[in-house]
């Protein structure tokens, strides 16, 4: 059991290590000499304006909150594709294929269930005009 998770624990360390690595040595090499410019925000090219502290409205929290919620709601979906054919047969995968007579619509109609309550949210945040971003 332990052995399934080497190559994981492997990228994981690489991760950190290079990292790691990374930040040492641009602190080792890095050559300070700040002046006024290099000390204001860019962006983009342009001079900033206005004060960096402005309010923004709440509706632009409400479509970045909408938009991370349904998007994370559709990576449940990739799951759900590679396993469907083992959710969609009512007996083991014989070479990986199911027979003819044991075909369920479990899995599909599994999605589809999802895909409805994301639908009926979907309507529901439309029609509430959190989307409209007047």
């Amino acid at each position: 059991m332990v052995k399934a998770y080497i190559p994981v624990l492997l990228l994981m360390g690489f991760v950190v290590m290079n990292a790691v690595l990374m930040l040492g040595l641009s602190a080792l090499t890095l050559r300070s000499r700040p002046t006024p410019d290099k000390q204001i925000p860019y962006e983009s090219g342009i001079t900033p304006l206005g004060n960096a502290r402005e309010r923004f409205s709440v509706k632009f929290y409400m479509v970045a909150m909408l938009f991370i919620i349904f998007d994370i709601e559709t990576v449940f979906m990739i799951p759900w594709g590679a396993h469907y054919k083992q959710l969609s047969c009512s007996a083991p995968l014989v070479n990986g294929s199911c027979a003819t007579a044991n075909v369920s619509f479990f899995g599909l109609g599994e999605m589809l269930v999802f895909m409805a309550i994301l639908l009926v949210g979907y309507i529901y945040v439309w029609k509430k005009g959190a989307l409209q971003w007047d």
